[in-house]
């Protein structure tokens, strides 16, 4: 599956770019073997790894497996970009290599060497400095007018026996490079307002270290596995123009709704690939069903039901809300039933009544491809309605994917208030500038040098 698209993305990769591709332990040193072979093993930049998890105890005649691979290459030597990034330093070298305190500015410094191995040694480096000379084997790091610049600028400090010492500022030093370990990234909690619930969902501080890294301001980023987004987010905070490409409409809901969430009206996209029509949309469902029935329910930012083919029991999403005041107010929901097919019948409405009443659900909607029949509208009538402070809201609903193209929803409280389905994304800090992007889904126009 994979080797096909890496050739692709060897074809659209500019010369001055580079392509990670994660992968867990169980398959990394296969896909390195075909990166080999795909980009050329002198291409080989990293094996990163990650600690994608913190310990745990269920493991069975094994170490505890901790973390993934994220293997790093280049297309060609020359002209790479590459921005070294670095981390803090840990408070216990702080405490040894900078544990001098200037009088006066309270600054923290530390003494190095300012001698250099003999074989750098030019003629300007070998010479007395007050009295003093390096040892034999060593010779000056500095010319000597770099000696006396240090002096007037009082970065020279001397030991008791008068030998030179540099004075280096904590403040002044960026930190430490990256390595090719990465244990100061933590994976997305379960309590972190980042989580949005996706199976393989990674820290956006991930994906912002090596968009950093490896690109420039107004390069492209792509991402052609997006899943919910989180490469592609980094990249508009980061002010770099993106492509996302991912095969399942659930992965465009997800998306969609968390660059709105994040970003507001400061982000514009274009999504390829989805139905925008009713023709569209009947395409969909004869190809690909499941896909038809997500895309459905992106509709209306309802949450899939993530089950085995045909073991939906009659609910293939779900919406839930809040209507009432108090920490404690109890989560409503609407069960929500997607048909794809030319026809519906009230056997099909009757069995989703039946639904809301096991699962104890305030309203149920039933979406299709059809227009309902007359007997079906009858039905849906006489469920009722559910009362909320906002007025009467039928129990069950029938809407047409035309109906919803059109800008019809659900009757119930307003989302705008109350929908807590889909986890919200935090928004972006205020100041980003947002880029023209484009969210690319599956078969989408091929972009050309990216």
């Amino acid at each position: 599956m994979m080797a096909p698209r890496l050739i692709e993305l060897h074809r659209v990769l500019k010369p001055t770019g580079s392509i990670y591709l994660h992968c867990d332990p169980a398959a990394s040193h296969y896909l390195k073997m075909v990166m080999d072979a795909v980009f050329g093993p002198m291409n080989f930049r990293n094996e990163i790894i990650w600690q994608r998890t913190t310990a745990h105890s269920n493991i069975y005649k094994s170490f505890g497996r901790l973390h993934d691979t994220i293997l790093f290459y280049i297309k060609k030597d020359e002209n790479t970009t590459w921005n070294v990034r670095y981390t803090d330093y840990s408070e216990e070298h702080i405490e040894k290599s900078y544990r001098y305190i200037e009088n006066g500015t309270g600054r923290r410094y530390a003494r190095r060497d300012l001698t250099a191995s003999m074989s750098r040694a030019s003629s300007g480096q070998l010479y007395e400095w007050k009295g003093i000379r390096p040892p034999e084997t060593r010779c000056w790091a500095y010319t000597k007018d770099n000696m006396e610049e240090f002096e007037k600028a009082g970065r020279i400090v001397y030991s008791k026996k008068g030998y030179p010492r540099l004075k280096v500022y904590l403040d002044e030093m960026p930190g430490v490079p990256l390595q090719d370990i990465g244990i100061d990234i933590r994976p997305v909690q379960s309590q972190s307002r980042e989580r949005l619930d996706y199976p393989t969902q990674k820290p956006e501080a991930l994906l912002e270290r090596i968009i950093e890294a490896s690109s420039n301001k107004g390069d492209v980023v792509l991402d052609p596995f997006c899943g919910c987004g989180t490469a592609i987010v980094a990249a508009q905070k980061l002010k770099r123009p993106w492509i996302g490409i991912d095969v399942t409409q659930a992965a465009m809901v997800v998306i969609k709704k968390r660059l709105n969430d994040t970003f507001g009206e400061k982000v514009s996209f274009e999504v390829i690939g989805e139905p925008v029509s009713v023709a569209d949309a009947k395409v969909l469902a004869e190809q690909e069903p499941y896909q038809f029935q997500w895309w459905a329910l992106g509709l209306i930012s309802a949450r899939p039901v993530e089950q085995k083919k045909g073991a939906d029991k009659g609910v293939d999403g779900r919406l839930y809300f809040h209507d009432e005041a108090g920490t404690k107010a109890k989560t409503k929901q609407i069960i929500i039933s997607v048909k794809s097919g030319e026809k519906v019948t009230v056997s099909q409405l009757r069995d989703l009544r039946g639904v809301i009443d096991r699962e104890d659900a305030e309203i149920g909607v039933l979406i299709s491809m059809a227009n309902p029949t007359r007997d079906m509208r009858k039905e849906a009538a006489s469920a009722g309605f559910y009362k909320s402070a906002w007025g009467k809201h039928p129990r069950l609903q029938l809407l047409t994917i035309e109906e919803l193209l059109s800008g019809k929803g659900i009757d119930y409280p307003p989302s705008e208030q109350v929908n807590v389905t889909l986890k919200r994304a935090p928004k972006a800090k205020s100041g980003t500038t947002v880029t023209q992007p484009q969210l690319f889904h599956k078969e989408g126009k091929q972009p050309a040098e990216n």
